[in-house]
């Protein structure tokens, strides 16, 4: 193995673009065979949490069947045929046949984790590459950058799909804060990429040089084109670039070949969990853990972070504009049909509020002045006469108290309220008059009714209270949680049928 690798190394081998706008280390092992190793290491921890550990390795480590063989013009009549579709220059140079029948032979798991994994990335690749006027052969350089992985970070610090450093991230546009790091999404980090791709594109004028400084920075081949003596193509100023950069072209035309021609090698793709297709999108309006997804709809924790590698903790944060979750069409389904119900359960969990006494309308006073008398010591209950205001949009409290010669706080009093917060058509309580013994007091003798403070204690009346179904409950489970009999969970929802209830459904508990 140690000879197989130091032999890649000094010949042909290349390494992750880690190094764009800052100077790469040279590596003792061959950055690339990381990514491969890597992503291969990720697949069989995936798959050994299914208890397939041994059987995966045995079919992916030691294939089955022939390892066809052809001879170098088979090689060169393909590339030569992928040539004439493409703008980049696919030539057989000996480095590039050295690297297509290595990996055909020596990497076939590699090729078929990543041709398994392209069914997710690859549409969206050259959906992007379309759009900003690019070839859509270089869908094959995140291959060579992450194995199609977004998690794989090199030592360096460059992460993502495309292997996108700190510095040069931030340039284009890809933001990282303690929630998120835009450099492991990939639609944002695919973006990125087409504008750095074609920014070096439009300075070297070849596609193959532009390669090349994506992996060793513009600096770096600037360097190696004035030591060639001003040469204008890769393969003239390949012997210049730094050792590692000299073998990235040759990668790139090694896995373009082996994804063309995979059938051609015996190479099945491994099944795919999921395709592009089959993917949406659902952007939240409230911060919500990952968690509470997967409380509510089943949808296991793994796979949401799986998919939506851009979050560094199990958390959606609230942002503008709102952060999004991708996922299979279903999943997403689910989250749009019970976003309220989500949103509510995301409060019940990690901002529980406490139980408030519930107050009540009516007022007993303990004695009025009336016509400058002095307050009587008897107990008198007054009669409060209210009238109702339907909400009309664009009107606030201060607006209707102003109508009817109240005050806002009478208003919020009257009608139990917390916030000045209304919504159209809602209905509210406007004190009109008060009536004392038949007759109706002028709204100078109601304001000087005096509201005691209460002789004792009265009892607090418990708060209501209400629970959201999660996926797995049941109406005796709900009710053990609450110290309930199902009898009592029944009375508590006498319109609900305990034996059918539903995800999302709101039962009352309290």
């Amino acid at each position: 193995m140690k000879y197989i690798l130091g032999f890649l190394f000094v010949n042909f081998l290349a390494s992750f673009s880690f190094s764009q706008l800052e100077p790469a280390p040279r590596d003792t092992i061959d950055p690339f065979i990381h990514t491969v190793e890597q992503s291969l290491n990720a697949f069989y921890a995936e798959a050994s949490k299914n208890g397939n550990y041994d059987s995966v390795i045995n079919e992916l480590k030691y294939e089955k069947g022939d390892i066809p063989r052809f001879p170098d013009s088979i090689y060169c009549q393909r590339l030569a045929k992928m040539n004439e579709m493409s703008p980049f220059h696919l030539d057989c140079d000996p480095a590039a046949l050295r690297t297509i029948k290595f990996f055909a032979e020596n990497r076939r798991s590699f090729a078929r984790v990543v041709l398994g994994r392209s069914s997710l990335y690859f549409e969206m690749f050259e959906e992007k590459l379309a759009e900003h006027g690019l070839p859509l052969e270089l869908k094959y350089l995140s291959v060579i950058e992450s194995g199609l992985r977004p998690q794989v970070k090199s030592r360096a610090g460059a992460l993502g799909l495309w292997q996108f450093m700190y510095r040069t991230g931030l340039y284009y546009g890809l933001e990282e804060n303690s929630y998120i790091d835009e450099r492991m999404d990939p639609e944002k980090a695919t973006d990125a990429a087409c504008r750095y791709l074609k920014k070096l594109h439009d300075i070297y004028g070849d596609w193959n040089l532009a390669l090349a400084s994506y992996n060793a920075g513009p600096g770096n081949v600037n360097k190696a084109i004035r030591r060639s003596g001003g040469k204008k193509t890769y393969w003239e100023v390949r012997p210049y670039l730094p050792r590692e950069t000299q073998g990235y072209v040759p990668n790139f035309i090694a896995a373009a070949y082996l994804l063309t021609y995979h059938a051609e090698h015996n190479i099945i793709p491994m099944e795919s969990k999921w395709s592009y297709a089959q993917m949406d999108t659902i952007c939240l309006s409230k911060g919500v853990h990952m968690k509470t997804i997967t409380e509510l709809t089943g949808w296991t924790l793994e796979e949401i972070k799986e998919l939506n590698p851009i979050y560094k903790k199990d958390y959606v944060p609230l942002s503008t504009p709102y952060q999004c979750i991708k996922g299979p069409l279903m999943e997403i389904g689910k989250i749009a049909a019970l976003e309220k119900e989500l949103f509510q359960l995301e409060d019940d969990i990690y901002n529980p509020k406490p139980a408030e006494e519930e107050k009540e309308d009516s007022l007993v006073v303990s004695g009025i002045k009336v016509s400058g008398k002095p307050a009587t010591t008897i107990k008198i209950e007054p009669v409060i006469v209210y009238k109702y205001h339907a909400v009309r949009r664009g009107e606030g409290l201060g607006i209707i108290a102003a109508k009817y010669g109240t005050t806002v706080n009478e208003i919020m009093a009257v009608n139990n309220m917390k916030s000045t917060v209304l919504y159209s058509g809602q209905q509210i309580k406007i004190p009109e008059k008060v009536m004392l013994n038949g007759e109706e007091l002028s709204p100078e003798e109601a304001k000087k009714v005096i509201i005691p403070e209460p002789e004792k204690p009265k009892a607090v009346v418990p708060a209501k209270k209400y629970y959201y179904v999660r996926r797995g409950d049941t109406g005796s489970r709900i009710a053990q949680r609450y110290n309930l009999t199902q009898n009592q969970l029944s009375r508590l929802n006498p319109k609900v049928n305990l034996n059918k209830i539903y995800v999302g459904q709101k039962l009352r508990v309290k």
